[in-house]
């Protein structure tokens, strides 16, 4: 029997060449089954018993949030798979355990749509008010970014990962290389939005062809999620906002708000790419606007004649 590092280093070359995962979830992978490794007493992969694992899961509780542990349980669980189906392990730890535990419900956050409001208001009014070029064409790409973002509800990976051809402009829509290498179209249906991007494009066209993104900085290089972090923080600092903004917060606010405008669930569900409707289902809970319409309007209390 193969010592359990190699058999790892197996599993994450069939994962990079025959499942093709993208580079996170390998990255992702990589760190948790080397924290397995290096946590378990046991090399010898036939040893590790049913038991170990169980301690080896409680440890996780210890130190981690549930979320966290249960993407390292799945990490480490698909690995026994892999050596079960290739027949390189007689007995799979994983059948003689029972693993049950409640994830706490944690609120999406939003952005109340007057300081979103302000925010965009503030790239646009650091575009007006530019002194130079470079200021000008940097609060232009701003604008693009932190309009696409809300527009979309795209992730902010997907946003830095488009190439030039996703973005349509005749149809006016984007495709999107989602989680799973799933892809989706989102339709641009506001014309400032529209205009913003077509103006950024001619702008940067010159960046753009030279690293084939569609989002790139002033020096030809694709934009980073770091860049668009410290963008984000930047103009939340000129607004004087307090919120802590962050990329996922126009997601949530993007969901949110068409919820709230009673657009059917399913059909927010696959603009965000979400592979099942139980993802979703967690924006019912935020909606607080349209609970408030429902319980002052409808509730029958309001007919009572007391």
């Amino acid at each position: 029997m193969e010592n359990l590092q190699t058999l790892i280093k197996s599993y994450l070359d069939y994962c990079r060449h025959q499942k093709i995962l993208d580079s996170k979830t390998l990255k992702a992978y990589e760190i948790d089954l080397r924290q397995f490794a290096e946590e378990i007493p046991q090399s010898d992969v036939s040893a590790i018993t049913p038991h170990i694992m169980e301690d080896f899961i409680a440890v996780l509780h210890r130190r981690y949030q549930p979320k966290t542990v249960k993407r390292k349980i799945a990490s480490v669980k698909a690995f026994f798979h892999y050596l079960e189906y290739r027949e390189l392990l007689d007995r799979n730890p994983f059948n003689k355990i029972q693993i049950k535990f409640r994830e706490p419900v944690i609120l999406p956050k939003t952005i109340p749509l007057h300081t979103l409001e302000l925010f965009l208001t503030t790239i646009y009014r650091q575009r007006a008010d530019a002194k130079t070029a470079y200021q000008r064409r940097n609060a232009l790409r701003d604008a693009a970014v932190a309009e696409l973002l809300f527009a979309t509800g795209m992730r902010i990976s997907e946003l830095c990962s488009l190439e030039t051809k996703d973005v349509s402009f005749c149809d006016r829509t984007i495709l999107i290389y989602g989680k799973g290498a799933k892809e989706r179209r989102i339709q641009i249906g506001n014309e400032d939005v529209l205009n913003v991007l077509a103006q950024y494009r001619k702008e940067f066209y010159t960046e753009m062809q030279g690293c084939n993104h569609f989002f790139v900085n002033q020096t030809g290089r694709a934009l980073s999620d770091q860049s668009v972090r410290r963008m984000l923080n930047k103009y939340a600092s000129l607004a004087s906002i307090e919120l802590h903004i962050t990329p996922h917060m126009f997601r949530h606010t993007f969901a949110t708000s068409l919820l709230e405008a009673d657009v059917d669930i399913r059909y927010i569900q696959e603009m965000l790419g979400h592979s099942s409707i139980h993802i979703t289902e967690i924006y019912t809970h935020v909606a607080m606007s349209k609970q408030r319409d429902i319980l002052t309007t409808k509730h029958p209390r309001k007919n009572f004649r007391i």
